[in-house]
């Protein structure tokens, strides 16, 4: 029996990129399968009821076209249904697929897809759970979670230029944080300006908050920032880029496979989107999706 394919299109990804190439993505994945379903949906609840149909018919593979945020709700279904994933970058961040060495452009993403299904190539890759709710990249809390959920509400700039802005309008509300923190069984509490729970590298379009991290070795890295200044937040912008942030003697880094925070006033948000207030208890699930076209950063 042949491949039965998805691909689920999110119209409003990467301000409409994702609607714009939609017909040719589809033409190209049609060389490789032998059914293909295109679900163009505009909310989560219709995302979600197209994926259920398309299950019900024997799907084998469900691919995004947009996104983190689409590719949030791929992953949801995907390690739900034991159903193979398969990204095509068109969004604002990426962050998701950039972590798995997927082309950013997309008609060459598409294109290293259609060779995964021809070939069968697939990489297992592990996946946070916060409750129901799986996370692909970064679970963050804080000063972080903040800026993404002022970024979500922006309409200018586009692509990674919003987080910039978005930081900037957050650093006048900024505050710490005294959050409990229990890492594998080892608990503390500990004065923050934002903790985050890395299965990969980036969030908020390429910023290496958990710079160690990937997502096939069964455990989080957590990046932990202490009470910093606006001034030292601000000076350490740059260095949250590269990665260099952690030599920060107010930042530590810690490995853990279970990670429970708590605190008052404080809500989480990971791939970009809202997860939970705190507390909240996140595990890292090894092997949890597959995945296809995807490589080793």
């Amino acid at each position: 029996m042949g491949i039965h394919a998805a691909l689920a299109v999110h119209p409003a990804s990467g301000h409409g990129a994702a609607a714009r190439i939609a017909d040719t993505v589809a033409e190209r994945l049609r060389t490789a399968v032998d059914r293909l379903d295109v679900l163009v949906a505009n909310s989560v609840e219709e995302s979600r009821a197209l994926m259920r149909s398309s299950h019900a018919a024997g799907l084998d593979v469900l691919i995004v076209l947009g996104g983190d945020g689409a590719a949030h709700q791929g992953v949801q279904f995907c390690a739900n249904h034991d159903v193979a994933l398969g990204l095509v970058p068109a969004g604002t961040g990426n962050d998701f697929a950039r972590a798995l060495g997927i082309p950013g452009e997309p008609l060459r993403a598409v294109d290293a897809l259609v060779g995964a299904l021809r070939s069968g190539a697939r990489r297992r890759i592990d996946l946070g759970r916060v409750g129901d709710t799986w996370f692909a990249t970064v679970l963050c809390a804080g000063f972080d979670a903040s800026v993404n959920e002022r970024a979500n509400r922006m309409r200018w700039p586009s692509g990674p230029r919003r987080y910039d802005v978005a930081i900037l309008a957050e650093l006048a509300r900024m505050r710490s944080h005294e959050v409990t923190m229990v890492l594998d069984g080892v608990e503390s509490t500990v004065p923050v300006t934002l903790i985050a729970v890395g299965n990969t590298s980036t969030y908020g379009g390429a910023l290496r908050i958990c710079p160690g991290a990937v997502p096939d070795d069964g455990l989080f890295d957590v990046t932990v920032v202490g009470a910093m200044t606006r001034r030292q937040l601000v000076s350490e912008r740059p260095r949250l880029a590269a990665g260099t942030h952690v030599e920060h003697p107010l930042v530590t880094v810690h490995r853990a496979r279970r990670v429970e925070l708590s605190c008052d006033g404080v809500t989480t948000w990971a791939d970009g989107e809202p997860v939970a207030p705190l507390p909240v208890t996140a595990e890292c699930v090894p092997g949890a999706v597959h995945v296809l076209g995807a490589g080793r950063r």
